[in-house]
């Protein structure tokens, strides 16, 4: 059973009563790279404003001893340790040892297939720090830390602040590191192992960037990219937020078996598949950026100024989200990163807010146990594409200077949503109370019609929310849509009346993308959008009509052939190299997964083949003419022109397997040459795609049950297992992942978010399905059953498209 959450009353009853002084942590290492045990000493200092008053201290982790003042305690029940007749000033000393370190929650040892090296790395979001360390694990309690960590001799050490002194003893070494700033418990940050290291300065920062040895020479190809989008991050945020980062020093850790990225103050850690084992293609690498982006914002959203309580983690996560596209497009070379928000986020926000999952970007939050499961698409893109229409509304200049006070106010401390508000709205002069209720406290999409001279808008319960939006009026210039007029619109009820020449060939609504609502054609208009939209002449007007269009598939508004004929209207013609992989994904989705056969798979070759054919293309047009090659001639033939691209051999060994081909020997003589030291995991997407019962009775035990495989290569593994045509063969697999459910939250938040998507059936089921696993999850952990619902829903809308 998963230890007692904690309650949001209890986190405001704990914080009335204690101040924490400060948190000095021991950390042994040693054992890990035999063993799995890591021994921790936690020393909290704090007053009680009550003495006498008893509460809780948490940790999960098996405690070895504690005292209270010099005096036991008694056990730790349910991961709290009571704390009786507090003195005003106490220390609290807590020895635990902590040996599920291969499968639990808040720190990791993982091991390199390639050489057998050990690295391990923590992550404390939401509330894991308690599975190391004796502390109060709430994010308004904070307090200076001091980590000492004692290590192999050869391994690194990291942690949140520069400059630890290193000692060394028999046959180890001790890493005593400066205090960490006033921090939250899950702000904090321990990783270790034979590192490779590569440091730089620029900027007047230290920058370091950190990751296992045998992903180097992966490190090393980007490392000049790296360092330079941080030193623009940084700039950038410091200018605008008028508040440098105030440490000289600023990692980034890739580690393996991480999953995505966090934010540790001055720390950052990395799921290492970010590190592309082949040359990233220009999407991949707007997406590095874009997330190196969004942990740094955080330095300033979440670590300098941090949510009182959980109902506010849109506070952190929607405004980082936001952040970092708003730095890609103002410091850095990725100037079209509010397309691929676009391209991406927002389509699976969209979905999600007209689903069952839907929720409010801010909500009452019970406990720390519901808080997981808002790390979604509700929090996180939507949150920034309502950010961003806040902006908008309140004007770019205001919201800066609003965002300055903010931080000057509010620097180290805790805050919730009406400090912001409150700046803000002192800045602009506009009455936000309406616009908080509309935009933040209400859950589902706005919805936008257009006929000339008159917008007319709905939102979930009635009129649509306040916002500024614009609609363009467009006529043809021989093959090309060029734009004649513009219309911002300051949205305030159901009909605004829009100023825009009655002789336009077409109109787009929330040209420019300034607010997050869902728009359908008018009859006029929908014949443009499906079939010429890449005519329109910018990758934001692109965008905006393949959002629309996707949206209207998901709806069952439109179909997968008029879904794909405007992608490939788009793709035909787009000049965004960034985006150029996003739609394509989306292509072969339309023609894969919601089509649900092989009927749309020939105009998505044709597409792949032209994009293939253009300078800089062909790597990424090469993908998607594997992923839809018909037959093994073809595969063939694209493996001869794949040449030393290692992952578009992969690639086709996968394709090749699914349509039966023979692949042993391939595989091994790829194995043989590929530097990827996950290239197993390569190998058993192969197997995984095989249409054969016992290879996938094989994988399924490997990937689901086992979890084997490591978090970042999961997505290639289950992509493979779930292949359309072998319907018969994936049958049983509806109900082994119903009878996955109840254990698949056993190993903290992340692997909580990835696994009821990842493996979730895509074929081999029935439509009865979905709300068969709605009605399964409904005993799982809240962050599990949310996952379940919103993928279910997903398959439900495909298969009613197939349909």
């Amino acid at each position: 059973m998963s230890p007692r959450s904690l309650t949001q009353v209890e986190a405001e009853e704990r914080a009335a009563l204690v101040d924490v002084d400060r948190y000095d942590i021991a950390i042994d290492l040693t054992d890990l790279p035999t063993g799995s045990t890591v021994v921790c000493v936690s020393t909290v200092t704090f007053t009680c404003r009550e003495p006498g008053a008893a509460t809780f201290a948490d940790c999960v982790a098996p405690v070895i001893s504690a005292t209270l003042n010099g005096e036991p305690l008694p056990p730790a029940v349910d991961g709290r340790i009571p704390l009786p007749r507090l003195a005003e000033h106490n220390v609290l000393r807590v020895e635990s040892v902590q040996a599920d370190t291969t499968d639990g929650p808040g720190v990791h040892k993982a091991v390199d297939p390639a050489d057998g090296e050990v690295y391990v790395w923590t992550t404390f979001a939401p509330d894991e720090a308690r599975y190391l360390f004796a502390c109060f694990d709430q994010p308004d309690l904070k307090a200076p830390h001091a980590f000492v960590v004692t290590a192999p001799e050869a391994w690194k050490v990291a942690s949140n602040t520069g400059s630890p002194q290193i000692e060394r003893l028999a046959g180890v070494r001790r890493w005593s590191f400066p205090d960490t700033p006033v921090l939250a418990t899950y702000n904090c940050v321990v990783n270790a192992g034979p590192l490779h290291e590569v440091r730089r300065e620029a900027g007047g920062y230290d920058l370091g960037l950190f990751c296992r040895r045998s992903l180097a020479p992966m490190l090393d190809r980007d490392a000049d990219e790296i360092f330079t989008v941080t030193a623009q991050g940084l700039k950038f945020y410091g200018d605008v937020f008028a508040m440098p980062f105030p440490q000289h020093k600023y990692d980034q850790m890739f580690m393996p078996d991480f999953g995505g990225a966090m934010e540790n103050w001055g720390c950052v850690t990395w799921e290492d598949s970010f590190l592309r084992r082949s040359e990233p293609t220009p999407a991949e690498r707007q997406a590095l950026a874009v997330v190196l982006l969004h942990e740094m914002a955080h330095m300033w959203f979440g670590n300098l100024v941090t949510m009182r309580w959980w109902d506010d983690l849109w506070l952190n996560e929607a405004f980082a989200e936001f952040a970092c596209y708003w730095a890609a497009v103002g410091a850095t070379r990725h100037t079209d990163a509010w397309v691929e928000l676009l391209a991406t986020g927002k389509l699976v926000a969209y979905v999600v807010d007209q689903g069952p999952v839907s929720h409010p970007i801010r909500q009452p939050v019970r406990d720390v146990a519901q808080a997981s499961s808002i790390f979604d698409a509700i929090t996180y893109p939507k949150g920034a594409a309502v950010l961003r229409q806040l902006m908008t509304y309140v004007g770019e200049e205001n919201f800066v200077t609003g965002m300055r006070a903010y931080f000057a106010r509010h620097a180290w401390g805790s805050t919730t949503l009406q400090d912001l508000i409150d700046a803000l709205a002192a800045t602009s002069g506009r009455d936000l109370d309406t616009w908080r209720a509309g935009w933040l406290e209400t859950a589902g999409v706005d919805r936008f019609t257009f006929e000339p001279g008159t917008l007319t808008g709905r939102g979930p319960a009635g009129p649509p929310r306040p916002q500024v939006l614009a609609v363009g009026s467009y006529v043809f210039d021989g093959d090309d849509l060029r734009r004649t007029a513009l219309a911002p619109l300051d949205v305030q009820g159901a009909s605004t009346a829009v100023d825009l020449p009655p002789e336009a060939d077409f109109y787009l609504v929330n040209d420019e993308d300034l607010t997050f609502a869902t728009v359908r054609p008018s009859a006029r208009d929908r014949a443009t959008l499906v079939n010429s939209a890449g005519a329109l002449p910018t990758a934001v007007s692109r965008g905006v009509a393949v959002s629309t269009v996707w949206d209207m598939l998901t709806t069952g508004d439109a179909t997968p052939d008029e879904a794909l004929s405007c992608l490939i209207s788009v793709l035909d013609r787009e000049t965004s190299d960034a985006v150029i992989e996003p739609y394509l994904h989306l292509a072969g989705d339309a023609a894969e997964f919601w089509a649900g056969d092989d009927r749309l798979m020939g105009d998505f070759h044709a597409l792949c083949t032209r994009l293939a054919g253009q300078p800089g293309r062909e790597q990424v047009g090469l993908r998607g003419m594997i992923r839809s090659a018909p037959d093994l001639d073809t595969i063939d033939r694209l493996r001869e022109r794949a040449g030393n691209d290692v992952d578009l051999h992969w690639r086709a060994l996968i394709r090749a397997a699914q349509l039966g081909g023979e692949t042993d020997s391939a595989v091994r003589d790829l194995l043989a040459r590929d530097p990827d030291p996950d290239a197993t995991y390569r190998a058993l997407a192969v197997r995984a795609a095989r249409p054969d019962a016992g290879e996938k009775a094989a994988v399924w035990q490997v990937l689901a049950v086992d979890r084997a495989v490591p978090i970042g290569s999961t997505g290639a593994v289950a992509n493979a297992f779930w292949r359309p045509g072998q319907e018969t063969i994936l049958a049983p697999y509806g109900e082994k992942y119903l009878t996955l459910l109840p254990d698949l939250g056993r190993s903290g938040l992340v692997p909580s978010v990835v696994y009821p998507g990842r493996l979730i059936p895509r074929f081999g089921v029935g439509a009865d399905f979905p709300d068969r696993a709605d009605k399964a999850a409904a005993d799982a952990t809240p962050v599990v059953r949310q996952g379940v619902l919103e993928y279910a829903d997903l398959l439900r809308r495909m298969i009613r498209a197939r349909a």
